[in-house]
């Protein structure tokens, strides 16, 4: 039996002794082959064939296409200002620096030169009187979203020097001063012939804005066509466009898509819905909105109407009639300071029905005491009828004229700020109010970028390097801020002399669209709810 078995033995000592060969040359394979690797990359990234992805990305200073030839002169000047954003203007400090964390970086040293190869051309035009802290984001932010060129005709705070110097830094952006010379130009202008504007004529306060806002929109048109635009927007500095149902939250690729034989393109507003009564920097503190009641069902709009006015007058605080966009061509006109007209044709026009205007009205507490100061009306029932136009303005200017300090807060915070967080909380639900958050990150990220602060450190650099008549000398229609102030009405007398009676003009158009609220509720619904 052992014979038989000898052979057996054998044959399974071979087997074993193959098994532990293979384990081992397996060990050793995988032992030699991670060090192999090793050194092979080694030698590699010593003979320089490998590179650090890491490497060719810069921290300190981020490259996306189109990031080349800075607007504000070198693009390493422009944004480095990790260091130099605490040297800005007192007054813009605590709004326009740079914040200790970054949520948008990509902005740091990005060209915002949108010219060169997009399309469609977009500009806004706008008539300002605010500061850098309320300017410089409205203008960055538009920037983002597609914008190329603005003409902004400025006065007051916003026609200084230290203001007007940065804006016109900025590429793309065109100043024009509210001079002498501006006004006799537009004293000339075909609109004091017609009937169109005829309502609003030799009135204070909000309707003289409204014909001044009117004609410098006249004169944004040939520029906008001298400037190669092919769509033009009247914007308020106190107005975000929200280009919302657009792919990649464009207004380029918004009004892109718009088919060729839209002349006006209208976006409804979105009015602020504040929750306290201390907001510093409303773009970026503000995110509840009251939507408009084109983009509301019936239903809900007029069922909640009465929790919704809370005791105002309207629906909404001021106006409730949009914005609109318009294909620069010819014979066009402004038809007021909410929508555009031809004199030739009736415009194609359409509504949008996602995409508005955010309007940031009364968002501060002492919006209620500014717009007091920029009007000389008596605060009587009577005399507001002659200078605003809308009925809280109206009431706001008696309570901001009367009324002691502690009784504007009472009612500011009963009548503007949403306090109630149930009420909210159910509007939000129905869908009168809605949250939009796009535009205050937006901005929140171009602020924390250095972008604002790096436009005001890079203007004070270019001043020292330009001469005192370089920096005065504009177009033939500009001039310093301090001619504005010289020239506020002086001379209106003798220009209404010059100019033809208005009812013996032949010419007849639509009336402008005048500032205007949403539907008001009967007062039999009103009654059933």
């Amino acid at each position: 039996m052992a014979g038989v078995y000898a052979p057996l033995r054998q044959g399974a000592a071979a087997s074993t002794s193959s098994t532990t060969a293979f384990a081992i040359r397996i060990l050793l394979l995988l032992t030699l082959l991670p060090l192999l690797l090793a050194a092979f990359a080694f030698v590699l990234q010593w003979r320089g064939g490998l590179t650090d992805p890491t490497s060719a990305w810069p921290t300190d200073r981020q490259s996306f296409p189109g990031m080349d030839n800075s607007p504000l002169g070198s693009s390493s000047s422009f944004f480095e200002t990790v260091s130099t954003h605490t040297r800005s203007s007192s007054d813009c400090s605590e709004i326009l620096s740079r914040g200790s964390s970054s949520s948008f970086p990509f902005f740091r040293g990005w060209n915002f030169d949108l010219e060169s190869d997009i399309s469609p051309k977009i500009c806004i035009t706008t008539s300002t009187s605010a500061g850098l802290q309320q300017i410089l984001p409205w203008l960055y932010y538009h920037k983002v979203i597609g914008v190329s060129r603005f003409f902004l005709f400025v006065e007051g705070e916003a026609a200084k020097p230290d203001v007007t110097s940065v804006l016109e830094s900025i590429r793309g952006v065109k100043v024009i001063y509210r001079t002498r010379e501006l006004e006799e130009k537009q004293t000339r202008s075909r609109i004091w012939n017609e009937t169109w504007l005829a309502g609003f004529f030799y009135k204070p306060c909000n309707y003289e804005l409204f014909v001044k806002q009117s004609l410098n929109m006249e004169m944004a048109i040939v520029m906008a066509r001298n400037a190669g635009m092919e769509w033009i927007i009247h914007l308020d500095t106190d107005e975000l466009i929200h280009p919302a149902g657009a792919q990649e939250y464009s207004l380029r690729r918004l009004l892109s898509d718009m088919p060729e034989n839209v002349d006006m393109v209208i976006f409804p507003n979105y009015e602020s819905s504040v929750e306290r009564d201390n907001i510093k920097d409303p773009f970026t503190e503000v995110s509840m909105f009251k939507k408009n009641y084109d983009h509301l069902p019936k239903d809900t709009y007029f069922g909640l109407y009465k929790e919704a006015t809370r005791n105002n007058p309207n629906y909404f605080l001021t106006y409730g009639n949009g914005k609109s966009a318009a294909r620069v061509q010819d014979h066009l006109r402004p038809n007021g300071a909410h929508r555009w007209h031809n004199y030739m044709k009736t415009p194609n026009e359409i509504k949008l029905e996602e995409a508005a205007i955010l309007h940031y009205t009364y968002t501060k507490f002492s919006d209620l005491t500014s717009r007091r100061d920029r009007c000389g009306c008596k605060p009587t029932k009577d005399d507001v009828k002659r200078c605003f136009i809308l009925e809280f303005d109206r009431l706001a200017f008696i309570v901001a004229s009367t009324a002691t300090d502690e009784e504007m807060h009472n009612w500011y915070n009963e009548h503007v700020v949403w306090t109630d967080k149930q009420t909210n909380l159910k509007l939000l639900r129905k869908g009168i109010l809605t949250r939009i958050y796009a535009p205050m990150s937006i901005i929140r990220g171009l602020r924390e970028s250095g972008v604002f602060t790096s436009a005001i450190t890079n203007a004070k650099q270019l001043s020292k390097e330009k001469s005192v008549a370089g920096n005065l000398s504009n177009s033939t229609i500009t001039n310093t801020g301090d001619d504005v102030t010289k020239h506020s009405v002086k001379g209106g007398k003798s220009q209404a002399t010059r100019r033809k009676i208005l009812e013996e003009s032949s010419i007849v158009h639509e009336e402008a669209i005048p500032p205007v609220s949403p539907p008001k509720l009967f007062k039999d619904m009103l009654m059933r709810t």
